[in-house]
């Protein structure tokens, strides 16, 4: 049997086959992206920003955000288009991620390579100098007499 879901958009039941989202919805929001691609292929608002789409079309922030995301509206033809970074919110162009959102992560990441390394180098000192200093004493010494 197919896959039996409710649209995450409307709450509509539809059969889950191609699209995450239900018929009625996948045409509306074809409709709002073929509004949005005319509104920037007029030269004049090539240069638009994400903001002045949204209230030029009334389009919703987040379609919009998410037909640059899945690369149908190409930021190298419209340079001020882009979408919020999944942690910090600053708009980029590509990825998930800002670059210092990124930076950060591999930071913190190399800190604890480096706190991890330091903790093994301490336990392998510390096993060193517990063989070092083991002495042996022999039964015979106890018995030797003076």
């Amino acid at each position: 049997m197919k896959d039996v879901a409710n649209c995450p958009k409307c709450g509509q039941i539809f059969v889950k086959a191609l699209r995450p989202i239900c018929q009625h919805c996948y045409k509306e929001q074809e409709a709002n992206y073929e509004t949005v691609s005319k509104f920037m292929r007029r030269k004049q608002n090539r240069m638009a920003s994400i903001r002045e789409v949204h209230e030029k079309t009334d389009v919703p922030l987040e379609q919009i955000h998410q037909f640059v995301r899945e690369g149908r509206l190409l930021v190298t033809h419209f340079p001020n288009l882009g979408y919020p970074c999944e942690s910090c919110g600053a708009i980029i162009q590509d990825g998930r991620l800002c670059s210092s959102c990124t930076d950060n992560i591999k930071g913190g990441l190399e800190k604890l390579q480096k706190e991890k390394e330091f903790e093994q180098k301490k336990e392998e000192q510390d096993r060193n100098k517990r063989t070092e200093n083991v002495t042996y004493h022999s039964l015979n010494d106890r018995f030797h007499k003076k």
